[in-house]
């Protein structure tokens, strides 16, 4: 990462989303309230990947005293280890981050709570992990029975009472468009219109 170069401290923000129909419409807009004077986002690339495009050329651009801002920790890396290491590199050069939605902030510079919000992140990493990893192997194992069967797995039928669907329509009663409606509930914009359309029971 930079060191200090004798310039005023600085706040980054950083966004990112993993696929091509997603945006980062919604971090953006946060990150900019947040006060954020530049931010840098990846589109389309997966967290967990450690060597991102805007991602490196923010990280060469910090020096001590800065402040990394991003929406969620696995915004900065889906990977715990690789979250961990970026975080205990801020630590050593003085850099500051905090999370948005989760109000975690670290500050190397201040002793109260910097222990806590660390244990914090990783809790919070390593459980967003284990359910990936969940998901991952459920997936694989209806690939394998759907393979055995001389079949494709065929998708889980949503209908109009799924939780999804119906966390869809309260979002945009309040106004959301479905762009972030997409965001909150991790999914693409086209399926949240599906979502909407759909006739509750």
């Amino acid at each position: 990462m930079g060191r200090w170069r004798g310039r005023h401290i600085t706040r980054l923000g950083y966004a990112r989303v993993s696929t091509a129909d997603q945006d980062t419409e919604l971090q953006i807009r946060e990150l900019e309230a947040a006060g954020c004077e530049c931010i840098y986002r990846d589109h389309g690339i997966s967290g967990t990947k450690t060597s991102r495009p805007k991602l490196d050329k923010m990280l060469e651009r910090l020096s001590r005293g800065d402040e990394v801002v991003a929406w969620k920790p696995d915004r900065l890396g889906r990977r715990t280890r690789h979250l961990l290491e970026l975080l205990d590199d801020f630590k050593a050069d003085g850099i500051k981050f905090r999370s948005l939605r989760d109000g975690i902030a670290t500050d190397p510079a201040s002793e109260p709570g910097r222990a806590m919000a660390q244990a914090m992140v990783t809790i919070i990493s390593a459980f967003a992990q284990l359910e990936r990893d969940q998901l991952s192997e459920r997936t694989k194992a209806g690939m394998a029975v759907a393979a055995a069967h001389g079949r494709k797995a065929e998708r889980q039928e949503i209908t109009a009472n799924h939780p999804n669907v119906k966390r869809a329509r309260d979002l945009k009663t309040q106004g959301l468009k479905p762009a972030d409606i997409g965001m909150i509930i991790g999914t693409s914009r086209a399926t949240v219109y599906r979502y909407l359309s759909m006739e509750s029971g």
